[in-house]
């Protein structure tokens, strides 16, 4: 079996990491924050190592900054249905996950204008087209780090440097980032940012978070309210960090998983990790191309995208060579729409979708190889 569909979630996770989660579960899975006893106290110390864990990863410089959720669409959804107002303005861009763009469309129905600014037909942004769409009530700019379609990584920094002149935050999804790719939430001009655990972090499925830059909490309202095991003397959700945002018990197990897969990515090195897969998306890429009637999607750098490579065959829906790479060979991918239909109408692959091979660190050149061959002998005998 060849898997190829990190970009939807990693797989395998590490061994330390369901290690932690069945250690917590065992022996630390008090309810943290909660109560004074010894399986509370060591709960609330594995939330805080996680937290802190995260906070260095993205070089936020304090951990309270760092929310937890049950992944990134629950980081998007509380970022920009509790920030955005009717009668205010915010710009993305045309390769946004529908976990920016259907929150994004709910917000118009109440009263917020939403501008998407148009990507090349490869996924790239000019970030100049960003500051030509800022007007004097825009409120927010929220872009994708990496289109899970195309692979393409947009340029953060640059559109950063624009909002932080302009006075204008900026909400980053990072789902197909963090872990993959060095993220510095101070040098980008990053002032949300919204991950998930199960992709690059090589976490569990059900985590996740969002940083909050200081001072911007009090214009975020929570999306839910409850107990936090904090100020329980008031009937009104605490206004500090993260409590404001952390309401009810947490996925302390998921998050001690979270925990190690971090650990995982800080001993082998984002850097590394980038170099590894890159390498491997770059032989894929060529070994792709070099078959008659397939179309690589996006930039053909490879180091101006993540190792998400995209493709049609000609002549042959993308579910019918998904299906046969599974049946025939043993190699999981994904096809179709991949819930970005805004990012496939700017790559021109709209409505049929693609077929998406995501390539993670355990991945081997073997696996790529054999998936070019495999690929290679549908498109001979279609």
């Amino acid at each position: 079996m060849i898997y190829l569909d990190n970009a939807a979630t990693t797989w395998p996770k590490p061994d330390t990491v369901w290690e932690a989660v069945v250690a917590c579960g065992k022996q630390k899975c008090g309810n943290p924050g909660r109560s004074g006893h010894r399986l509370a106290v060591e709960a609330a110390r594995e939330v805080f190592a996680a937290r802190e864990a995260v906070a260095e990863l993205f070089n936020t410089g304090d951990s309270s900054r760092i929310v937890f959720t049950w992944n990134a669409t629950g980081a998007l959804n509380t970022a920009l249905q509790g920030f955005l107002r009717s009668g205010g303005h915010v710009i993305t861009s045309s390769m946004e996950h529908n976990s920016v763009m259907r929150p994004l469309r709910a917000m118009e129905l109440r009263g917020v204008e939403v501008s998407v600014v148009a990507c090349s037909a490869d996924g790239t942004l000019d970030p100049d087209d960003v500051g030509k769409a800022i007007r004097r009530q825009t409120a927010l700019v929220v872009l994708t780090h990496a289109s899970n379609v195309s692979g393409t990584v947009m340029p953060v920094s640059q559109v950063g440097a624009i909002t932080s002149e302009r006075g204008i935050p900026l909400c980053v999804d990072a789902s197909q980032t963090a872990g993959c790719l060095p993220i510095d939430v101070g040098r980008d001009g990053i002032d949300l940012l919204a991950f998930t655990g199960h992709k690059s972090l090589y976490g569990p499925q059900g985590t996740g978070g969002l940083y909050v830059r200081e001072g911007l909490e009090a214009r975020i309202s929570p999306l839910a309210m409850g107990g936090t095991g904090s100020a329980s003397e008031r009937e009104e959700q605490p206004l500090f960090m993260p409590d404001k945002y952390e309401s009810g018990t947490p996925n302390t197990p998921g998050i001690a998983g979270l925990l190690a897969g971090i650990d995982f990515v800080a001993s082998q090195g984002v850097e590394r990790i980038r170099e590894h897969e890159m390498t491997l998306a770059r032989r894929l890429m060529e070994g792709l191309a070099a078959i008659e009637g397939i179309r690589v999607i996006g930039p053909r750098d490879p180091y101006h995208r993540i190792a998400v490579v995209s493709f049609t065959l000609e002549g042959v829906e993308p579910s019918e060579v998904a299906f046969r790479l599974d049946d025939e060979f043993g190699i999981m991918i994904r096809s179709g729409l991949h819930c970005a239909p805004s990012a496939h109408r700017a790559l021109g692959t709209f409505p049929q979708g693609t077929v998406r091979a995501s390539i993670g660190f355990f991945n081997t050149a073997r696996d790529i190889d054999e998936t070019i061959d495999a690929v290679a002998s549908i498109a001979y005998n279609r």
